[in-house]
């Protein structure tokens, strides 16, 4: 059942990701602090997506310093630099 929930989970997120050639991201409005915070949340999934499909960890149609910011926080604080750690 845990490796049932495991694929779900991923396969949802995957649905996340979006498929923007560099000419369409210039035409795109930039996203920006909370889509970076999404994308550094998600940043595992993406990357191991990105190793099977042609698809970006990063958006690169953002607007600089907001959405790295938001990607940062979303990396290590929220996503994978969030597991805890115990000393035992």
């Amino acid at each position: 059942m845990k490796y049932l929930s495991l694929i779900c989970i991923v396969l949802l997120m995957t649905g996340c990701a979006d498929e923007v050639t560099l000419s369409q991201a210039q035409s795109i409005d930039p996203v920006g602090f909370w889509y970076g915070l999404w994308h550094g949340v998600i940043f595992p999934i993406a990357w191991i997506a990105s190793l099977f499909m042609d698809s970006a960890i990063y958006a690169t149609y953002n607007n600089g310093g907001w959405y790295d910011f938001g990607f940062m926080i979303g990396v290590c604080f929220l996503g994978v630099g969030a597991s805890g750690s115990s000393s035992d």
